[in-house]
């Protein structure tokens, strides 16, 4: 049985240069990495690559695989046909009746002819082209403008045709700008922010901050199942879940009502900032824009800042929640985000909380809160869970 092949088409990445190289090998390994057990070959020429998969691989795994790997711009599944004109316009003939394609609708051929020693130029072979279209459904009619369909031939090392391109996640490959770890709550944001630096080339280790029983265990199921939702588009995930209901309660008891939230967000900085480096990550990414709630104002970021060593990155910062809820959408976290299974931040909340607070008191207060024990006993405590490249969750006890 043949191989299945798709063409994969890489965006940013062939503007990297002589880092190329680095780049592609990346994407190519987070491809395959993705689409184990089953075989996968995948080679390169001028701006793209080619994945030839196993047969028995199933189209929709390769093809979410393929959705959600940040790298790639755009891809198809593709058949190959040798160089000549009567070999492509035969094969041209053999798959059309399986395509898409129907009588009565409109298509156009777009021809790349990346080798111009083909004896046809792309306009001739496209016109050759659309004579085999109207051999199979000869009551289509051609649009260059706005067809129902494309049927595309690339001639390369050899001649590919497809008609059906899907849109890629464009970016960068993930792992190739180091690693982070994602600060994951159960709301909209946070799934959106990891997204989108994964989109950057950031690899990433989550970590959320449990405060049983005043959160469910319901909760924990949802950031297990937003956890699981990105984990392809960052090529696996570990969450870590730091049950921290002790150093809440300490800070409720013992702090600034109004402060609360700003003394937790410290806490969950210098929390991240150890497990961060314990797993070699060197940035914490928030999924705060900025002035959504009070603990996300200029002077309230300026404080929690100052609870790391570490870069803080905030992919959101200028966005606003109905652009972040769009692309919620889009990656598929929003309907999980939205259940009514509140997160450990809102049970906490303050009912007037400091919007402006001064870094040096906001400090001071924090020091004498004393968190160091509470966040050591929180890390000594913390449970992992993994996600493979495809979402799925991995046991450990297996």
């Amino acid at each position: 049985m043949a191989d299945k092949l798709y063409l994969i088409k890489e965006g940013e990445i062939s503007l990297k240069g002589g880092n190329r190289n680095l780049f592609e090998k990346q994407l190519r390994h987070n491809i395959k990495n993705k689409l184990r057990p089953y075989h996968s070959d995948i080679t390169k020429q001028k701006g793209r690559l080619y994945a030839r998969i196993s047969e028995e691989a199933d189209e929709d795994l390769i093809e979410k695989a393929l959705r959600t790997t940040p790298g790639i711009t755009g891809f198809a599944r593709a058949y190959q046909a040798e160089k000549s004109v009567d070999a492509i316009k035969a094969r041209a003939a053999e798959i059309l009746p399986s395509s898409s394609f129907r009588d009565g609708e409109s298509f156009r051929v777009t021809v790349k002819r990346e080798d111009k020693t083909f004896p046809l130029d792309s306009h001739a072979m496209a016109c050759t082209l659309a004579d085999t279209v109207f051999s199979v459904f000869p009551n289509m009619t051609v649009d260059l403008n706005h067809p129902d369909h494309t049927l595309t031939c690339e001639i390369r090392g050899e001649a590919y045709l497809y008609t059906e391109e899907e849109k890629g996640e464009g970016g960068l490959p993930y792992a190739t700008a180091g690693k982070g770890m994602l600060l994951l709550s159960g709301g909209i944001d946070s799934p959106v922010a990891g997204y989108m630096m994964a989109k950057r080339g950031l690899k990433l280790d989550a970590i959320y901050f449990h405060a049983y029983p005043y959160t469910s265990e319901l909760a924990l199921d949802k950031v297990k199942t937003l956890g699981s939702i990105i984990a392809p588009y960052i090529g696996g995930l570990r969450l870590f879940v730091v049950p921290f209901t002790d150093g809440q309660v300490h800070i409720r008891d013992n702090g600034y009502e109004e402060e609360a939230t700003l003394m937790f967000r410290a806490s969950m900085m210098q929390t991240a900032e150890r497990l961060a480096k314990a797993n070699g990550a060197s940035a914490i990414v928030t999924g705060e824009a900025l002035s959504q709630v009070a603990s996300q104002t200029l002077d309230a970021m300026n404080f929690t800042d100052s609870m790391t060593d570490l870069v803080v990155l905030r992919p959101l910062v200028g966005m606003d929640k109905e652009e972040i809820t769009e692309k919620a959408r889009r990656i598929g976290t929003y309907e999980t985000s939205i259940l009514p299974y509140e997160d450990c931040c809102v049970v906490f909340s303050p009912k007037h909380p400091v919007t402006r607070p001064v870094k040096e008191v906001a400090r001071k207060h924090f020091e004498e809160l004393g968190m160091d024990s509470f966040i050591e006993e929180a890390i000594r405590n913390t449970k992992v869970y993994s996600f493979d490249p495809m979402g799925r969750e991995i046991d450990h006890d297996a």
